[in-house]
């Protein structure tokens, strides 16, 4: 009888030590994908921000996770990203911001998570826009310093205790607001670093200052006269997403949009580069204008020659495009030089 309790203590003493061993080696596997993960953020666009929570002045970061190392990287990401996210910002006196009311009141909710599993393979990356406002009140103007921490298990419990990995940090700069005028977001220039104001051109004109900045890749200037509502609303199921969500949501939608366009992933025929065009044809009323134009586009061995159709409409003297058509006028050997 003692040499069978004997033997009972010491097969139960193995048993916990292979079950300490089990889980030592679990945590180093989880540390080593947590190692192979790499997450960044930058601004999504340039822009001038001011403080407030107005939806219509959000500060837009894009965040990146990508798979660094050689094998299969798999996490977890929450359908509300508070689950999965967090962000900080730290002003000039090393002092936290707080979180947002609606923050505190997400995380705190007693819910169940929903969230999908996300499988990258080596040297992958997925991104998407987060919103700093959706995360910290920033309520005065100032310099501030931003990080993110990216919880590949999700965020469950409040205080550090769940495994998370830091991004790298960007300075954010909050000007001070000029006034009940600075009604929506103002994009800046990448190369003067001004603030761009759309003037009062006539069609022609508009449409030639959009495909220019299209061939030097300068986006900011290439969507300024873009009615980006009635753009993305030419898809009827983006159009019944738009008009679903609150100004907040719809601001994600356009910055989305317009992040789609400059990958070329969506309407490809007025995000792809022309290497020449020619305004052919432009008429006008007192509110709407229509401009067709001639492109030609290169590839390897020909040119493609279209004729794009621009609508446009005015308001408050700015004319911007709302909608576009393309006729298809065959193929060129390919142009060295034009």
């Amino acid at each position: 009888m003692h040499d069978r309790k004997k033997a009972d203590i010491m097969e139960k003493g193995v048993f916990q030590v292979k079950k300490l061993f089990a889980i030592c080696l679990c945590g180093l596997v989880f540390a080593g994908s947590l190692c192979a993960t790499d997450i960044s953020i930058r601004f999504f666009d340039r822009m001038v921000y001011y403080p407030g929570n107005s939806p219509s002045e959000p500060v837009l970061v894009q965040v990146t996770i990508t798979n660094d190392e050689t094998d299969t990287l798999r996490f977890k990401l929450a359908d509300q990203h508070f689950f999965s996210l967090d962000f900080t910002a730290v002003n000039t006196r090393n002092k936290n911001l707080e979180h947002t009311e609606d923050w505190g009141r997400k995380r705190n909710s007693n819910q169940q998570i929903f969230f999908r599993e996300i499988s990258l393979e080596p040297g992958e990356a997925y991104s998407f826009i987060e919103n700093i406002k959706d995360y910290v009140s920033i309520d005065m103007p100032g310099m501030y310093i931003l990080e993110c921490a990216f919880y590949p298990e999700l965020k469950r419990l409040s205080g550090d205790s769940e495994s998370s990995i830091k991004s790298n940090r960007l300075t954010l700069e909050i000007k001070p607001s000029p006034g009940p005028a600075a009604v929506k977001l103002l994009p800046v220039s990448p190369i003067t670093a001004e603030v761009l104001q759309a003037q009062p051109i006539p069609p022609d004109q508009v449409i030639t200052y959009m495909l220019t900045a299209r061939q030097k890749s300068l986006w900011e200037q290439f969507f300024l006269y873009m009615d980006m509502d009635r753009m993305l609303s030419r898809d009827p199921s983006r159009s019944r997403r738009f008009k679903a969500e609150s100004e907040a949501g719809r601001a994600l939608i356009r910055e989305n949009y317009k992040s789609e366009l400059s990958q070329t992933k969506i309407d490809t025929e007025i995000s792809t580069i022309p290497v020449e065009f020619r305004i052919e044809r432009t008429s006008y009323t007192e509110m709407e204008g229509t401009v067709t134009v001639i492109e030609w586009f290169n590839y390897k061995n020909f040119s493609e020659k279209k004729r794009f159709t621009y609508l446009l409409s005015a308001r408050d003297g700015i004319w911007r495009v709302y909608d576009y058509t393309v006729d298809n006028l065959g193929t060129e050997e390919r142009k060295q030089t034009r």
